[in-house]
């Protein structure tokens, strides 16, 4: 079976959350299975070998376990952009309009140094707003986009032509 069909079957539909008329897509399930979890893993990181990154950065709270193991198995740093107010140092701020309301995410400075080729991971596109909030801190901290990967994404949403004003690729595993 292939990649993209093992993420499917092991994704949850929760209707209506976190607000009614949202279908939400959980990926925790993937995170319980060893086998699915170190396969996305390997093949990111084998998308990333030759593409020069030098950190990845993991999008709260999703992007998290998923890019830190990315990053381990590139042996290179993982950074994380949080939710305003959970991040103990100074940081970049940027709000964006989410498809269910308005966030601000946070970059702590320093974690990021000028010129560094920087991968964005999260678990999901859908509008592209998150995404494009983290792109928008990495270059205030003066990194590189060297692409974005996601685990799915919601291809109605049309989140991709957020992002293809960075000019990086757009990786991702499952398309809904």
């Amino acid at each position: 079976m292939k990649l993209t069909e093992k993420i499917n079957q092991t994704l949850i539909d929760v209707p209506d959350f976190p607000k009614p008329g949202i279908l939400f897509k959980d990926i925790t399930p993937i995170f319980k299975d060893p086998i699915l979890s170190k396969e996305i893993v390997q093949a990111s990181a084998s998308q990333l070998k030759e593409m020069g990154v030098e950190v990845i950065v993991g999008l709260e709270s999703r992007g998290f376990p998923l890019g830190l193991a990315i990053a381990l198995e590139l042996a290179i740093p993982f950074v994380m952009i949080r939710k305003k107010g959970k991040l103990p140092r100074p940081a970049f701020q940027v709000s964006y309009d989410l498809e269910y309301g308005q966030a601000t995410m946070e970059l702590q400075k320093g974690d990021i140094q000028p010129g560094q080729n920087v991968y964005i991971h999260d678990d999901l596109l859908a509008t592209g707003g998150t995404a494009h909030a983290a792109g928008q801190l990495v270059q205030m901290a003066g990194g590189q986009i060297a692409g974005f990967g996601f685990i799915i994404t919601l291809d109605a949403l049309n989140g991709k032509e957020k992002l293809e004003a960075y000019g990086a690729p757009i990786h991702t595993f499952a398309a809904i």
